[in-house]
């Protein structure tokens, strides 16, 4: 009976990774949030609430690219939100802590202060336009001065990969969601 219901749980997790769906699991005696490819709201867990350390990676292989227009950032009651517009279809992503942040293409390292580092890569995306000029101006270190997010990087537009680093005052849960009409990616990180 277990392996049935382990085999059972494989294949549905294999099919929700399929149709662009994240799912990031808990900390320990919080509730499950599950990201969503259609509206991006959190199956459970209050909106603003995240509950998560734990990578996240939907991909979106075979679209065409979206473009980055621009990267917001806002303190809220408890946690700190990071926006990303997008122009085009909603891109794959991944959501990692990293030791440092480093250059797309180079690989040098930002030199960027931080008690924590997460990382933002979305693909296939671009934050150029066709004649290669930028489509989200400024940086590459954005100051945010928030209760838990010190700074915003850009660490990189390469090779269909924008990456976006949030400089951390020290690693908390958080939780990505999509919105659409526009198309946003909202990354969420408590304070």
């Amino acid at each position: 009976m277990r392996a049935c219901l382990a085999v059972i749980a494989a294949a549905l997790t294999a099919g929700l990774a399929a149709c662009g769906t994240a799912r990031q699991a808990t900390l320990p005696q919080t509730p499950a949030t599950t990201e969503t490819g259609g509206t991006g709201s959190p199956s459970a867990a209050a909106p603003g609430a995240p509950t998560s350390t734990a990578e996240v990676e939907v991909d979106r292989s075979g679209t065409e690219p979206a473009v980055v227009t621009g990267v917001r950032f806002a303190a809220h009651e408890g946690y700190d939100r990071l926006v990303v517009d997008l122009k085009g279809g909603m891109p794959g992503y991944n959501v990692k802590w990293v030791d440092e942040f480093v250059q797309d293409g180079s690989g040098k390292p930002m030199g960027v202060r931080g008690g924590a580092y997460l990382q933002l890569t979305l693909f296939p995306a671009n934050a150029h336009d066709e004649d290669g000029e930028p489509t989200w101006s400024g940086g590459p270190v954005y100051a945010a001065g928030l209760a838990n997010l010190a700074d915003v990087v850009r660490t990189g537009d390469f090779e269909g990969r924008v990456g976006i680093g949030l400089a951390l005052d020290r690693q908390a849960a958080f939780q990505v969601t999509e919105h659409r009409s526009p198309n946003r990616l909202v990354l969420d990180v408590a304070h």
